[in-house]
């Protein structure tokens, strides 16, 4: 069976010439079989998501967004090929790419959002691979560009695509199995699938960690990497918390509960696949590569066993009571859930009363008052926006200290492990 090893680059490891180096440079440290799965650069994916909102709103042409994207990956281009020739050929797939791209968006039904969605935005990906591929094959670096349409295989859930994992592993074991008598290095796109049908789908946003831990299980590779811009896995954002401590070793279950609480570090769906099968997931830094980073596997408890914050901000509380005053019942329960999933809500916090049930989710100006508009068809419905959800694993005392510091608690809820709060954030 062949060692093969995965490498997961995110937005900000290639998001300026210099990181491209970078990450070059990174995988050529050692000769192993890899697949390299990259992100799209910088904020790029936020860029074309401008440019999606604008056509499916008013069917009208985000001109600006899509130059200011197309002149940032032309900077990127001139500032990373090293002679006019190179440069020119890539600034020519850079022209194709976007006229490519004006062409799909002009073609596509602005009311489908979610299709619309996946195939304009899954544009930022397919460039980054393109240059980075360009400027290795300009370094005469043996490698092999593979679409990830091509490799992982999904239903037609567009936006949050459900992986056919049959279909998948087929289709991996058969592409890798010819290109790796080819190259050692093989690189795809993060966050991208494909219908049976060959229609672009994507696997949720940040869904590039997941491709990767998708494309680890198929291929049984011996370890997944992804490189971020911190030491490894953290207590908390250090942004947030210049004190943050490393955590060495984390088990797979502890991971999941942290990345389904919303740690950025890693997304939910990632470990599930490697747990599965006994694949460790290292978390390093692109910024200081010798430096040990974090490791997710099998371990009885987390190293160091301190307090884990996470928080997440621009929360909405949405609270429904009967207009009659009669109790929620199960038969409420399930169309204000049947809501939610119209919607595409999901869901971070839960509190349930006699006469009222509370949500917290992500706030969403688009969608919250088309929902609040049909609940009220039944429900009184009040709402609050701007708050923010902190969640702690392995609380103390000091850190519930820390909390009631942040502002006023709107609810409240914990267990043995973990706490949350919602609130409403004292001004600066």
């Amino acid at each position: 069976m062949l060692e093969v090893y995965v490498e997961k680059f995110g937005g900000a490891s290639v998001n300026s010439a210099s990181a491209v180096r970078n990450v070059i440079s990174i995988l050529q440290r050692e000769e192993k079989l890899k697949i390299v799965v990259v992100s799209a650069m910088g904020k790029t994916t936020n860029s074309l998501e401008k440019i999606v909102d604008l056509w499916h709103r008013y069917n009208k042409f985000n001109e600006e967004e899509f130059l200011l994207s197309k002149n940032y990956h032309k900077s990127i281009i001139q500032d990373l090929f090293e002679n006019n020739a190179c440069i020119d050929i890539a600034l020519n797939m850079l022209e194709s790419i976007f006229d490519e791209l004006k062409q799909v968006l002009f073609g596509l039904n602005p009311n489908d959002y979610d299709f619309l969605y996946d195939k304009i935005v899954s544009y930022g990906e397919r460039l980054s691979t393109a240059i980075i591929s360009l400027y290795m094959t300009s370094l005469d670096l043996n490698h092999r560009l593979v679409p990830a349409q091509e490799l992982i295989k999904t239903d037609n859930s567009y936006r949050g695509a459900q992986v056919d994992w049959k279909q998948t592993e087929k289709a991996v074991e058969e592409k890798f199995k010819i290109l790796f008598l080819e190259t050692d290095l093989i690189i795809t796109q993060g966050f991208i699938g494909s219908t049976r049908e060959g229609y672009t789908t994507t696997l949720g946003r940040e869904g590039s960690d997941y491709s990767a831990a998708i494309l680890a299980y198929c291929a049984n590779a011996n370890s997944l990497t992804i490189w971020k811009d911190v030491d490894g896995l953290m207590s908390a954002d250090p942004k947030r918390m210049p004190n943050a401590q490393k955590l060495e070793t984390v088990p797979y279950r502890e991971a999941i509960e942290l990345s389904y609480y919303g740690a950025s570090v890693i997304h939910p769906k990632t470990i599930k696949p490697l747990e599965n099968k006994s694949i460790p997931l290292y978390v390093k830094s692109f910024v200081d590569v010798n430096k040990q980073g974090s490791v997710i596997t099998h371990c009885d408890e987390v190293k160091p066993l301190i307090p884990n914050y996470i928080f997440k901000d621009k929360q909405t509380l949405l609270s429904v009571s009967a207009k009659d005053f009669s109790f929620i019942a199960e038969d409420n329960l399930a169309n204000i859930f049947s809501e939610l999933s119209y919607f595409g809500v999901k869901v971070n916090l839960i509190q349930n009363s006699a006469l009222t049930f509370s949500v917290c989710f992500e706030q969403n100006d688009y969608i919250l008052p088309r929902l609040i508009e049909r609940l009220q068809q039944s429900y009184n419905v009040k709402y609050n926006n701007n708050l923010q959800l902190i969640t702690i694993r392995h609380y103390d005392e000091e850190s519930i200290v820390n909390i009631n510091k942040k502002g006023r608690i709107l609810i409240e809820q914990k267990n043995r492990v973990t706490l949350q709060c919602l609130i409403e954030p004292n001004a600066e």
